[in-house]
């Protein structure tokens, strides 16, 4: 089996949590260097995970001796790294969502045309056992058309204040910069709520003739921070996405909800995570699923393998699809702020 040199770019939180467990898990591949301009964060990471290369400086990274890139930096990034690899000729798989704006995914297309890249987009919700299983039951027709389709993340994006010194200032509280860091860059839409959009589009292959959104400010940032965005696609299903920041976000007790119901003629099938619950429910009777969660970023890395492997993307979300997604949550959360500031809305 030949192993491939990922190097990873952006040494945060999801890089640390989500993409560097699952690359050293997943045979194939190998974690070989690490950029960050954060000279604190790139060397925690390389030590926590025992990464031998570690720079703060491109061109160092670049000839480290690496097969292919992990774009997790901040999306505000994406782009300027996009361009560094590019230029590099190297295989890229980047975090979502793929850019800030339409123009900025259209400039990344172009030179992932220009340069003949394989590139992937990181949806690792669609590699949890359940997100696949709905797939081949709705190609299965076990519900048969697809008509509604309700998919719900309510969370309090890690709570609007924390500790940072709990022992020596037990009373003294700040508002969490990871929750600051997710609503200046779009909120809850244009972050976890990519993932449903991408899973609607995905589970129907069918496309997105028209949406609408609406909101609720809950705190006072620029982007609303409870979105509902309401998606007719193509084949006539119907979707409903709602995403929070807000959920419980001020309380002692965090709670969160997160639910997947699709009902088509046949059937419906219904996952909540709350209750570890999954079935499927049709004319011949109630069928109750194995459960997983709803991410599984080692899946992910082993389709990349895969497309690394093959040049086939597989299951893996190409840039084109990314681009729709991000056009779609990108573009109802931009509305949703001119209308509240009374602008017009193209």
């Amino acid at each position: 089996m030949k192993t491939f040199k990922i190097g990873l770019m952006g040494c945060g939180m999801i890089a640390s949590y989500g993409h560097l467990p699952a690359i050293m898990e997943t045979d194939g591949l190998t974690i070989h260097a690490l950029y960050d301009p954060n000279e604190q964060s790139l060397q925690h990471e390389a030590r926590r995970y025992s990464v031998p290369h570690a720079y703060s400086d491109l061109d160092a990274f670049f000839a480290s001796g690496i097969d292919a890139v992990v774009i997790c930096s901040p999306a505000p990034s994406h782009l300027q790294n996009f361009i560094d690899v590019a230029a590099h000729n190297l295989p890229i798989l980047c975090e979502k969502p793929l850019a800030m704006d339409a123009e900025e995914g259209q400039t990344m297309i172009q030179i992932m045309e220009d340069q003949d890249l394989m590139v992937a987009v990181g949806f690792c919700y669609r590699f949890s056992p359940c997100a696949l299983k709905i797939k081949e039951l709705i190609q299965q027709d076990a519900i048969g058309d697809v008509r509604s389709m309700r998919l719900i993340y309510n969370w309090d994006c890690h709570g609007k204040y924390y500790k940072p010194d709990p022992l020596n200032q037990p009373d003294f509280w700040i508002e969490d910069p990871r929750r600051r860091g997710r609503m200046d860059e779009g909120g809850p839409m244009v972050d976890c709520g990519t993932h449903q959009i991408d899973l609607a589009r995905w589970w129907t292959q069918s496309n997105v003739s028209r949406f609408q959104s609406h909101a609720a400010w809950v705190d006072d940032y620029e982007a609303p921070d409870h979105v509902w965005v309401h998606m007719d696609h193509d084949n006539s299903a119907h979707t409903m996405v709602e995403m929070s920041y807000s959920f419980g976000h001020t309380t002692k007790d965090r709670i969160s909800h997160f639910l997947y119901e699709i009902i088509g003629t046949k059937g419906m099938i219904r996952y909540d995570r709350n209750f570890s619950h999954f079935e499927l429910r049709n004319e011949h009777g109630t069928y109750q699923l194995e459960y997983h969660e709803e991410k599984n970023f080692h899946g992910m890395y082993e389709a990349f393998y895969e497309a690394l492997s093959t040049g086939e993307l597989g299951n893996l979300c190409s840039v084109e699809d990314a681009l729709e997604v991000t056009r779609i949550a990108r573009t109802a959360t931009t509305n949703l702020i001119e209308n509240r500031h009374g602008l017009s809305v193209v």
